[in-house]
């Protein structure tokens, strides 16, 4: 009966570590959710920025690129600062 007993009693001991280990994982896995979320927000933004018409034309023109039809000029003999 004693060993019976200490059967159960390691069975609900087992289970019962069983079921806090996984308490504590699911809290980080809830942590690691929201920051992976923060994270694709982050992401979602930058990308709708960098992919707006204007973001693009300014990138076009910091490399020194025009639209077809365009005159370019140089400007010469500016004052140095």
């Amino acid at each position: 009966m004693l060993c019976v007993l200490a059967v159960l009693l390691y069975l609900y001991i087992s289970a019962g570590i069983r079921v806090v280990e996984t308490w504590r994982q699911s809290g980080r896995d809830r942590a690691q959710v929201t920051s992976l979320q923060r994270e694709h927000a982050a992401l979602v933004a930058e990308h709708a920025k960098l992919s707006s018409t204007s973001t693009l034309e300014g990138e076009a023109r910091r490399l020194g690129m025009m639209k077809s039809g365009e005159q370019p000029y140089v400007v010469t003999g500016l004052p140095n600062n």
